[in-house]
């Protein structure tokens, strides 16, 4: 008797997935879950630090609370808070003020910026350093900040009122201390304050820039201010409305100077910002719904004018 070939008994087929566990512990459900523990921390702190707050001002803004009398003491409000916001002469007055903080704060610190940018790009002697030099105030706290200006600022003893004497302006300004100058001030102050940040950001997008567009614009007879505005221009506008989006969120939201340098005034509240008058109704006149109130309008305003910004910048860049 001849016997058959031995064969094997036949098996299922086997997954490559099936020599390891599929369970939560398994080396596959450990794999899964390694991401999320890396990112919790930040999601924890997202949720806990932003969107909880965010939620609870939008909550608040519909109520009338003084903190004072407790959970309990918060009464619901409807839209009662956003009527008389909008028909708050004060609140239109620190609109203003703001507007013209920022405004002027936003676009001069963008212009000095991106000028200085251009000067640090040339082989000039000290470069780093010079970079360097710029960027420190940038880091420094606004307290430090704060009393360095007091120094410069001040009416009679100041360095900057000093120098004017000296040129010939028989009575200077009273800066800080004045309802017409010091809003003017606090922006000399802030655009000192960040220029040099703006002026890295804008140094490491000019050292990133495409330099054959440079030749090929030189080989066709471009001058340096043609050159600029066909490429260099096109090419920082990503840059330029990042910017431009984001310190004209954090000017907004200005409050560390003016509560230290000037605490709203001098006189009638000259320079109250959205952002003072908003702490003011709070924690002086504990009127938290109305100041959550403002918050919501100056977070939907500032919103708006991002998205605008975003848009007005779609195809208009080198790069887009």
């Amino acid at each position: 008797m001849v016997a058959g070939p031995l064969t094997a008994p036949p098996t299922a087929a086997r997954s490559p997935r099936s020599s390891g566990s599929t369970g939560s512990t398994g080396p596959g459900g450990i794999r899964r879950w390694v991401p999320w523990a890396f990112i919790a921390p930040n999601l924890i702190g997202l949720f806990v630090f932003t969107l909880v707050p965010v939620f609870a001002g939008l909550a608040i803004s519909f109520t009338n609370w003084n903190v004072v009398s407790g959970l309990g003491g918060i009464q619901y409000a409807g839209v009662t808070n956003f009527t008389n916001l909008f028909s708050d002469v004060e609140f239109w007055r620190a609109l203003a003020r703001t507007v013209f903080y920022a405004g002027m704060g936003v676009t001069l610190s963008i212009g000095l910026g991106l000028l200085l940018a251009l000067a640090l790009n040339q082989p000039v002697l000290g470069r780093g350093l010079l970079r360097a030099v710029f960027f420190v105030p940038s880091m420094v706290n606004a307290v430090a900040i704060g009393m360095v200006w007091l120094l410069v600022l001040h009416p009679t003893s100041g360095l900057l009122n000093r120098g004017l004497q000296v040129l010939g302006v028989g009575h200077p300004p009273g800066w800080l201390v004045s309802d017409t100058w010091a809003l003017p001030a606090l922006v000399l102050i802030h655009v000192w304050a960040t220029v040099g940040y703006t002026a890295v950001i804008y140094l490491a997008a000019l050292q990133d820039m495409p330099q054959d567009l440079y030749e090929a614009a030189m080989v066709d007879g471009a001058g340096v201010w043609r050159r600029f505005v066909t490429v260099t221009w096109p090419g920082l506008m990503p840059t330029t409305t990042f910017l431009a989006i984001t310190s004209l969120i954090g000017t907004s939201q200005g409050f560390g100077l003016i509560a230290f340098l000037t605490q709203g005034g001098p006189g009638d509240s000259s320079t109250t910002v959205l952002a003072y008058y908003m702490y003011q109704n709070g924690f002086q006149f504990y009127r938290f719904g109305y100041a959550a109130a403002m918050g919501v309008v100056t977070f939907v305003g500032v919103l708006v004018l991002t998205l605008l910004m975003w848009r007005y910048q779609r195809g208009r860049g080198l790069y887009t």
